[in-house]
């Protein structure tokens, strides 16, 4: 593993990440542009507030975190998880929680508001790798391993669905059954928990109409493109307009008012559509990068803990990404969920760095020589 002599950290993992946020930036100053002055009178809001309140606290907070031995958050895993869990109740109380476009989401602090779903992550992450090493061979059993881990999830998944946020439940499962797979649990339990999840997701899409109308467009893109299958198709025109090089950075014109979510969930689009095919595939081989430095230090990290939680941050890193783009391009149903690094989001952007620290502490205690 190539290391930084000075710190003794994957320094390729540290220059893809700064190569995502760099990306991330700019593209949001593009891609914000048009709906910044609409809204705001400043055609560089996002930019600046991804800048000011995302990526620069998030570094501050990085270059803190990678300095502490990973193995001190063990010892605060569950109270970190409880205090994840007051925060996600806490979006349905008056006062503290606010609702914004039908969903509850968001704490509202003063000025600044807060998605607790995305503390979730890694809290849920640090939880389970500190309750999988403390089963050890239990995990195993249906009594003592399998059933105690679903009534974690079930708990979890019960609060996302009211939100509702499926987007994210759909990651943290995902997550969960990745780390729960490694810790090595029984493949039929695996398959149990597989066999459950897709009847579960099933009962939510058939009881809730915009969900089903999701999937009806993915089927059929052609389905009503002015109505319930208008992002999708407005996404995979700004991606083919773009071509192999794009039509050149800042020059997007479905960024103006006619794709929803240009700087959230939809900027992977409009990076199609500006930088074209050789944008996008250097914006997925940093991802790539960071999958594989991420998987070499959960190879060589010390112990269960470490290795679980590096696994737990890569697999929800790069299954974001994945299903991101995949939705953008219509090759799975739109989700709703954001970029990770790229698009716009403050609170993302904080505990997105902030598990990078984790895991660069994590690399500095593996053997130089593995």
């Amino acid at each position: 593993m190539i290391k930084d002599k000075k710190n003794n950290s994957d320094i390729i993992l540290l220059y893809a990440i700064f190569g995502l946020l760099i990306f991330g930036l700019v593209m949001i100053a593009s891609a914000g542009v048009g709906y910044s002055r609409i809204r705001f009178g400043d055609e560089y809001y996002f930019f600046k507030r991804q800048l000011l309140f995302g990526v620069l606290p998030g570094l501050l907070i990085l270059t803190i975190v990678k300095n502490i031995d990973y193995r001190f958050w063990k010892k605060f895993s569950f109270l970190f998880f409880v205090v994840s869990i007051i925060f996600l109740i806490l979006v349905f109380v008056p006062g503290f929680g606010a609702k914004i476009y039908g969903a509850n989401r968001w704490i509202q602090l003063g000025p600044f508001s807060f998605q607790p779903a995305e503390m979730l992550k890694i809290s849920l992450i640090l939880y389970l790798a500190a309750w999988i090493e403390s089963r050890k061979e239990k995990i195993k059993d249906f009594y003592e391993g399998l059933m105690p881990f679903v009534m974690i999830i079930a708990l979890v998944s019960f609060l996302l669905i009211k939100q509702p946020d499926i987007g994210t439940l759909g990651v943290i499962i995902m997550i969960s059954m990745t780390m729960f797979f490694v810790s090595g649990a029984k493949i039929s339990h695996i398959f149990m928990l597989g066999g459950a999840g897709v009847m579960a997701l099933l009962a939510l899409i058939k009881f809730e109409t915009y969900r089903m109308n999701r999937l009806l467009v993915f089927l059929h893109p052609e389905l009503d493109p002015r109505g319930i299958g208008y992002q999708i198709n407005q996404a995979l025109l700004a991606i083919g307009s773009g071509g192999i090089f794009g039509v050149g950075l800042g020059h997007s014109l479905q960024k103006f008012n006619y794709l929803p979510e240009p700087v959230g969930d939809s900027i992977f689009a409009i990076i199609g559509e500006e930088l074209g095919f050789f944008g996008e595939s250097i914006l997925i081989m940093l991802f790539v990068v960071f999958f594989l430095r991420g998987l070499k230090i959960a190879k060589n990290a010390p112990d269960i803990f470490g290795r679980l939680v590096a696994i737990g941050i890569v697999s929800w890193i790069t299954l974001q990404a994945f299903i991101n783009i995949a939705a953008i391009s219509g090759l799975v149903p739109l989700t709703g969920i954001p970029l990770p690094f790229i698009s716009y989001g403050g609170t993302s952007i904080i505990f997105l760095l902030t598990s990078i620290g984790i895991l660069m502490n994590i690399s500095k205690q593996t053997n130089l020589n593995q």
